[in-house]
């Protein structure tokens, strides 16, 4: 009784703010909710390849290398489902010392370009422009061996000059098939500036750069390698693809290739890295941020979903929010057909 009759006591016994008014149902939460992903943020890669059907892709569940019949039959499911863009990544006939398929105009990626345009104009194609899926010994550039040897240079070591030629031979086969956006990802020095330069003098001004401008060394993209059949014959990528212990350089990376006429940047990998997401967004909030929730990102997922241990639509959709949380405006996730159709249900 005495409690009753004392406000006093009772203000001060009980909390006066309460945030969990603000969750208690559906609608009070959806209305506050800070951050919303939408399926206008996914882009979608795709593994092409020569033949017919599908090879699934042992450790990446539900992904395939495909044909370009199948590659174009994902497409059209992406657009269906209102996926804007998709990643293509090319696997060769045939392999050589600086990857000659990589600017055949009969190549690989070339022919699904072709294909996917003509049949769905509307799909924003963007192309991976490296040389790691088609040279012989699986590194990202021209080595330093036979005709391109310098003495005073380790053998094998990853030519920076030698190989913005060869980027910039790539990019334009793509622009030539009809790419939206090319995608260069070898982080060599200079590489924007020369496919920036490259495309304007043929005529592909409108042609735009997404730049892998903020790339680890990560030991995240082993299923990559497999699925894209480009792991290096030896050694590592550490010389040109940025230490995972720094972030600070990630800033000087990112204005370099802004400033090189970079349209839009990438950091890869996404969750592992989301702190320097949120470092690239402060720094240069007027240019178009992609986070790319790479392969073991994904398998890691998959993995855990198969065996019972998560419940893989709810970690997954928490999982990309958390991307954009950080501050991408686009997703480059191999879960976008999957997250399209939850956030439709």
């Amino acid at each position: 009784m005495d409690f009753i009759q004392s406000p006093t006591t009772r203000i001060q016994t009980h909390p006066l703010i309460r945030p969990r008014r603000l969750r208690v149902t559906p609608a009070l939460r959806a209305m506050i909710r800070e951050t919303e992903i939408n399926v206008k943020d996914f882009i979608y890669p795709l593994f092409v390849r020569h033949g017919y059907g599908r090879t699934p892709i042992a450790s990446m569940p539900g992904i395939d290398q495909l044909s370009i019949e199948e590659a174009l039959r994902e497409a059209t499911q992406a657009a269906r489902l209102g996926v804007p863009a998709i990643l293509l990544f090319g696997i060769p006939a045939m392999k050589d010392s600086i990857g000659m398929e990589n600017f055949a105009p009969d190549g690989i990626v070339q022919q699904a370009i072709r294909a996917i345009k003509r049949e769905i104009p509307e799909m924003v194609v963007i192309t991976d422009v490296c040389l790691c899926e088609y040279t012989e010994h699986g590194h990202c550039g021209v080595l330093n061996m036979g005709e391109f040897y310098r003495p005073h240079l380790p053998q094998g070591y990853v030519l920076n000059d030698e190989t913005l030629d060869i980027l910039v031979r790539v990019a334009l086969s793509h622009a030539e098939s009809g790419a939206d956006i090319v995608a260069p990802s070898g982080m060599m020095d200079g590489m924007v500036e020369a496919i920036r330069d490259g495309l304007d003098a043929a005529g592909f001004e409108n042609v735009l750069i997404l730049s892998y401008a903020v790339k680890y060394a990560s030991s995240f993209y082993a299923p990559f390698r497999q699925a894209a059949e480009g792991a290096p014959k030896f050694g590592d990528r550490k010389s040109h693809q940025m230490d995972p212990a720094n972030a600070r350089e990630a800033l000087r990376e990112g204005q370099l290739d802004i400033e090189q006429g970079a349209d839009m940047i990438m950091v890869k990998p996404a969750l592992p890295y989301l702190d320097v997401v949120q470092r690239i967004r402060t720094a240069y909030p007027q240019i178009p941020l992609a986070a790319y929730n790479v392969s073991g990102e994904y398998a890691m997922l998959k993995a855990a979903a198969l065996n019972g241990w998560l419940d893989e639509r709810q970690t997954v959709l928490e999982t990309l929010t958390s991307i954009k949380r950080a501050g991408a405006d686009l997703i480059i996730t191999y879960h976008a057909l999957q997250a399209a159709q939850w956030l439709r249900e």
